[in-house]
């Protein structure tokens, strides 16, 4: 009786215009009766006008359904289980991150970003020395994750350990990514739908290469295998990633040990003045201590290998 009324009050308590409500207007209330059977023992009907096509439609596999607010649920699910799966089967361990920005030209890009510019009435002095610093960030990136693939292949382990990981898109992303590839090592491109700028690159490993919906989901993946982080040059998305992992830190949430790199000192000066937040009593000066700036990929590479080894190995 509990099922029953339980099952009559969903009946009623359907929601209009949502799935089930549209299929019960298609193909008609089914009566209680042939639910749960006639009270006075008569057998129950059997609708004969359902095809068998819609009988086998299963609810995975309605993309009506599962693309519904009502299966929101599922996908938050399905974007946590699809990572893990690949993760487990392929052995990775932990990852090193890097961030910064999507809109860094790779090399071959840069010539018609200069003709861009140069057009636009918009090159100048100034401009030139950004240009030149922003085509260095980029060929620095690929270098670094190009030597922390190689130390991490030659580490005894039965696991794949510190391997690239990017947001899986352009720019600083596809040079760390690229860098990777280079050292014929494994990588991972988290990569998030966006209405504009970003495509998944192609130096990912395609196994390991994610698709996110959720943009917290994406961050979680970003930092659960995360044991190192490296911060290159970007705006809002990257400055949203740095102070997220520093207030992380700061409050002991992330309880793990975490080498955080924020590389390319002549940008970083002009944006971001930690000292004065100290000196403002926002933060504590030991708190600068979190991160270590670098401006050069064998600086920054010796670094993160001292402190992996020393926490990790």
């Amino acid at each position: 009786m509990i099922c029953r009324g339980w099952f009559l009050s969903s009946m009623i308590s359907i929601s209009p215009g949502s799935g089930f409500q549209r299929s019960i207007e298609r193909f008609g209330r089914v009566p209680a009766s042939s639910v749960f059977g006639d009270p006075a023992g008569k057998k129950m009907p059997i609708k004969q006008h359902m095809t068998k096509k819609r009988a086998l439609f299963k609810a995975y596999e309605d993309p009506e359904f599962m693309t519904s607010f009502e299966a929101r649920q599922l996908r938050m699910l399905s974007e946590y289980l699809m990572p893990l799966t690949h993760f487990d089967k392929l052995r990775v361990k932990d990852t090193i991150v890097f961030f910064g920005s999507a809109r860094l030209s790779a090399p071959h890009q840069a010539k018609a970003e200069r003709k861009r510019l140069e057009q636009a009435g918009e090159w100048n002095e100034i401009e030139e020395r950004h240009f030149n610093l922003r085509l260095r960030y980029y060929k620095d990136a690929v270098r670094l994750a190009y030597k922390l693939t190689q130390w991490s292949k030659a580490l005894p382990a039965d696991a794949r350990r510190f391997l690239i990981c990017s947001g899986g898109g352009p720019g600083i992303m596809e040079a760390a990514n690229r860098g990777a590839s280079h050292a014929r090592g494994l990588s991972v491109g988290m990569n998030i739908s966006l209405p504009f700028e970003q495509e998944p690159n192609p130096y990912i490993t395609q196994t390991l290469n994610f698709e996110f919906h959720y943009f917290f989901m994406r961050k979680f993946w970003l930092m659960n295998l995360a044991k190192a982080l490296v911060i290159f040059p970007g705006g809002y998305g990257t400055l949203d990633e740095l102070f997220e992992v520093l207030t992380l830190v700061q409050t002991r949430k992330v309880q793990k040990r975490l080498p955080i790199i924020v590389f390319g000192k002549e940008y970083w000066d002009e944006v971001i003045n930690f000292e004065a937040m100290a000196r403002w009593r926002m933060i504590k000066y030991e708190d600068i201590k979190y991160v270590h700036f670098s401006n050069d990929p064998e600086d920054a590479f010796q670094y993160l290998t001292k402190n992996l080894s020393e926490l990790y190995l």
